[in-house]
């Protein structure tokens, strides 16, 4: 199975400019399309852009507002090269309803004083107009964000009086990371609204916080969901074959350790020959329904009749699951579709997504553990995850193979998706580090994760915020793009 290609974002781009200099100031618009083609190619290397080029009359606004409208961007980046007035700019907005990002990029850090001319001056004063858009957009009611910075040039255009190689200076970088975050979180809004989720099953009975309404769930984050009944998985059986099996079995050895028993766990064993072959048989018909639906993301849970068909199979999901999460298809366990909008999230900007919920607290190291023995995110495992034979999954009915790793070490971002007493989604983000601290092997997934605050401090902040019981772990920091991402969707967030 080949993984997700994720689409890549739309991205609106125009400068400002006022019609009445070109004639005063011979070189200024051209220069200034320069700096516009500086803007569209850096954001090319991750989106496709949609470049107007310069508006500087009334007319143009409407004219390009129509044109995003057409091209469907997700957001519009204004440059605001010079002075303009805001006239040439609110009704872009008025006709496209896109995010606003206003850019305001100096040029040069600093002026040639003594050789500096009116021309030379209007090309770096795009600060200048900044509070007249703002003060527009906002009477208009439309919500607009602004970047400050300089522009991240990496030499000086011949004629130009001043230094603009700034591509070194933190003020650039700053600006073009930010700038980045916006286009990260446009790509994460496009792919969900085009995304399936299937819910397989059903949730996990009295776990009050996973429950949510499915046209609340599309409402708000643009995904279609597609109820499925274990009987459309199991149908998919007597399509399986031996070389599909085989290629599960490939790439099951290629990616895991088979572990031998646990010293701690006497539930925890070595996976005998019959439970491997069966949770491949599992694991290739996983991928059939997958395919079969069209499926981008998937929360399942199965509770029947003790030793039925289904337990069995539901038994051997999590091999299957965590296959297809480290190729871009999200499964979050016990039916919780708001956790596998987050883990889907995660993984569209490339940062994993891990099924996680609070296992334990080390108060001697700092640490909390963090984890699941549910699917697992491969792709950002420190070292090569172990598969062991469970002879209970704690709390659930059947016994099967499950994961036992951690996230690799380094920074990490935790992403809770919660629902509020309105029906509202809101995002909880918490940057941290994934610490090299020991874990049980129980064959559970468990990572020691190291906040900014004490833990009781750092779970004193969270509880307060009614969080659901999973989250979705990502390995970087990533609150910049998650909370732009929120901002884009309209959800709220907080940050912890």
């Amino acid at each position: 199975m080949k993984r997700v290609q994720y689409k890549k974002p739309r991205i609106g781009l125009y400068s400002t400019g006022l019609e009445a200099y070109w004639a005063q100031f011979p070189g200024l618009r051209e220069r200034l399309l320069t700096y516009n083609c500086f803007i569209e190619s850096n954001l090319a290397k991750s989106c496709d852009v949609s470049n107007f080029g310069l508006v500087d009359t009334v007319q143009k606004a409407r004219k390009a507002g129509d044109w995003f409208t057409e091209q469907k961007v997700d957001i519009i980046f204004v440059h605001a090269a010079t002075y303009a007035t805001s006239a040439t700019v609110l009704p872009v907005h008025q006709h496209c309803s896109a995010k606003v990002i206003l850019l305001n990029l100096q040029p040069s850090p600093q002026l040639n004083y003594d050789e500096t001319n009116t021309a030379e001056w209007l090309a770096n004063c795009g600060a200048c107009p900044v509070p007249e858009f703002a003060n527009a957009l906002h009477r208009a009611n439309i919500s607009y964000d602004v970047i400050n910075g300089l522009l991240g040039l990496s030499e000086t255009p011949g004629d130009t009086k001043s230094d603009e190689n700034t591509s070194h200076m933190p003020e650039a970088q700053k600006a073009w990371k930010t700038i980045n975050e916006w286009v990260q979180a446009a790509k994460i809004k496009r792919n969900l609204q085009q995304a399936t989720f299937g819910f397989l099953g059903n949730t996990y009975s009295g776990m009050l916080d996973l429950y949510s309404d499915l046209t609340m769930l599309q409402a708000q984050s643009g995904i279609h969901i597609e109820v499925l009944e274990m009987c459309d998985l199991q149908a998919l059986q007597d399509y399986v074959t031996t070389s599909d099996v085989a290629e599960i079995e490939q790439i099951t050895q290629d990616m895991f350790n088979i572990a031998e028993d646990s010293p701690s766990e006497k539930l925890a064993k070595k996976p005998s020959k019959e439970q491997l072959a069966q949770a491949y048989n599992v694991a290739a018909t996983q991928q059939k329904l997958v395919e079969e639906r069209g499926l981008d993301a998937l929360a399942y849970y199965y509770h029947g009749a003790p030793g039925n068909a289904y337990e069995q199979l539901q038994s051997d999901f999590i091999l299957g699951h965590s296959l297809l999460t480290a190729n871009g298809i999200s499964c979050a366990g016990e039916g919780d579709l708001k956790t596998a909008v987050a883990m889907k999230v995660c993984d569209t900007i490339g940062v994993g997504g891990s099924f996680c919920e609070i296992v334990v607290t080390d108060y001697k190291e700092g640490t909390i553990l963090f984890g699941h023995d549910g699917p697992f995110h491969i792709d950002i495992a420190e070292g090569k995850p172990a598969l062991r034979g469970m002879g209970v999954y704690h709390g659930k009915q059947g016994s099967g193979i499950s994961v036992e790793a951690k996230v690799k070490t380094g920074p990490i971002t935790l992403l809770y998706l919660t629902q509020t007493v309105e029906g509202r989604l809101k995002w909880i983000i918490s940057e941290a580090e994934s610490t090299d601290g020991r874990i049980m092997t129980i064959g559970n997934t468990q990572t020691p994760v190291k906040f900014s605050l004490h833990p009781d401090e750092y779970f004193d902040a969270l509880f307060k915020e009614a969080p659901t019981h999973h989250c979705a772990m990502a390995i970087g920091h990533n609150a910049g793009v998650f909370t732009k991402m929120a901002k884009l969707m309209g959800t709220e967030y907080k940050v912890i």
